[in-house]
């Protein structure tokens, strides 16, 4: 029994002893973190969406301190958390501020466009794609999964009654998440004043369009003789808008025939 107690003493000996030595080593070889580096971390919104080209916010927080990123390098915070950020380094802020940008989607058909076949795979854009283009008549439209949705870490996108997402662009940040994961190129970034959208993708010839989707591009060119600025033409049988040319006029939406170009988005 003494045996044992003397063990047990001299095990809690070592033990107390080496808690002691690595607790000096870890404070005496310590890196001392920059304050700033949490001050940084608290503007940002937080939703580690990586888009800054780190792993995560605390990451980028680290990195804007070092001088790696630029203090505007966070796409979700915007011109609000970049200003923020000048701050806490003690840098000027630059006299012309990049403009923000919103996800817009260039499809109206959804639920009114008819399936092909029947899918029945996982609940995912870019797997329905890899079948034959999806279950869609219209190649080019959307295929009514939940692969944006998913991909938003900011809740800014929601699917519709027509199958098709709806994109909140109050809360849309820009980050560019559902660009990435939509297979079909159908969803944009375009300029956050900017309120003029071709709904539509399709390069198939105005009568073949016609009779897939109703709401479809026909390549009238209606929209094209409108506008004042050169702004909206028609290539491959599809409207396409010059943003950099665009005014926010409006002519264009009241012109088509077919509804497809959204103004007020």
């Amino acid at each position: 029994m003494k045996t044992i107690i003397l063990s047990i003493i001299f095990l809690g000996g070592l033990g107390l002893i080496f808690g002691l030595i690595l607790a000096y080593f870890s404070r005496k070889f310590a890196v001392k973190r920059d304050e700033r580096v949490e001050e940084v971390l608290k503007v940002l919104p937080g939703s580690n969406c990586g888009v800054c080209g780190q792993a995560g916010c605390s990451a980028f927080a680290e990195a804007v301190v070092k001088g790696e990123v630029p203090p505007d390098g966070c796409i979700a915070g915007g011109n609000s958390v970049a200003l923020k950020i000048n701050s806490i380094l003690g840098l000027k802020a630059e006299s012309q501020q990049k403009e923000g940008r919103k996800a817009v989607l260039l499809c109206n058909g959804g639920s009114k466009v008819k399936d092909r076949f029947t899918y029945s795979g996982i609940n995912d854009c870019k797997a329905a794609n890899l079948i034959l283009g999806g279950q869609k008549e219209c190649i080019y439209g959307c295929l009514g999964m939940v692969s944006c949705v998913e991909a938003c870490p900011f809740g800014a996108i929601r699917m519709g009654e027509d199958g098709l997402p709806i994109i909140d662009t109050r809360i849309c940040t820009g980050c560019g998440k559902c660009v990435d994961v939509c297979p079909k190129g159908l969803i944009i970034l375009i300029p956050r004043s900017k309120d003029t959208v071709v709904r539509c993708k399709s390069e198939d010839k105005g009568a073949v369009t016609a009779k897939i989707c109703k709401n479809g591009c026909i390549a009238c060119k209606k929209c094209e003789t409108v506008c004042k600025v050169g702004a909206i033409t028609v290539v491959n049988s599809l409207a396409r808008i010059d943003y950099a040319k665009c005014t926010n006029c409006g002519e264009c939406a009241k012109v088509c025939p077919k509804g497809v170009i959204e103004y007020g988005h």
